[in-house]
């Protein structure tokens, strides 16, 4: 496994992507941007680019805050997250510049790009879809869906949303606003809804069930299960 941190900019902000890959450099693989939920790029991020290297794409985490920027209590996770969810366009700028940085990676393969996204991160990655960027597709883990505002949106990308049905912070009202959002764009779009889920559930540290964050075991593994399922679908077609 090879892994590396890249810096970039946006907006006089330098970011720090993690990178990982397993092979010999010079080979043209599919690359998978990872957006980072609320704490910053962190460890969850960073191995979760080395699980997508071993599955045989370019695993790249994207800094959405700043280089070794992270938050240390939920109050500091907030006050990072919350100037971008106000700002959705500066989101989109710096999403986009992520994705910009991926695709000058020498060994990825620009025709077959995606994009994941945890929590906050699953609002960027569908933030990116929704600016029109030439992607495959994108795929939400327990992510905000918020709807785009004023932005005009032009979603070319394939969506698939993976959300638990008890998650307190997303409600069913916003799951069929979101579904309704996509279908009137003529969106290829899915929503895997998982019974006894809530926020968080792909992640270990997550056990505050009084705050609606809590690892699901089964959730997880049907959820990554439907993550590989997607990319092999539209990466081979």
């Amino acid at each position: 496994m090879n892994t590396k941190k890249i810096e970039y900019e946006e907006n006089g902000t330098t970011l720090e992507a993690f990178i990982a890959f397993e092979g010999k450099e010079g080979v043209k693989k599919p690359a998978i941007c990872i957006f980072h939920a609320w704490k910053g790029r962190d460890e969850f991020a960073e191995k979760m680019a080395v699980r997508l290297a071993s599955l045989g794409y370019i695993g790249c985490a994207l800094d959405m805050y700043g280089k070794g920027v992270l938050g240390s209590s939920a109050r500091e996770n907030s006050s990072l997250m919350m100037p971008l969810i106000e700002d959705r366009l500066a989101l989109r700028r710096r999403c986009l510049a992520g994705l910009e940085l991926v695709k000058q990676l020498p060994d990825v393969d620009v025709a077959k790009v995606g994009a994941i996204g945890f929590c906050f991160g699953g609002l960027c990655a569908l933030d990116l879809a929704r600016s029109g960027a030439d992607i495959k597709g994108v795929v939400s883990f327990h992510g905000l869906l918020h709807p785009p505002l004023q932005l005009p949106t032009h979603c070319k990308a394939k969506i698939l949303v993976l959300h638990g049905h008890d998650d307190p912070m997303v409600t069913p009202k916003d799951v069929l606003a979101f579904e309704e959002e996509m279908t009137k764009q003529k969106v290829d779009w899915q929503v895997h809804i998982y019974g006894g889920a809530m926020h968080a559930f792909t992640n270990p540290s997550a056990q505050d069930a009084s705050a609606g964050t809590l690892y699901n075991t089964t959730a997880e593994r049907r959820s990554m299960a439907s993550m590989k399922q997607f990319f092999d679908e539209i990466f081979s077609s």
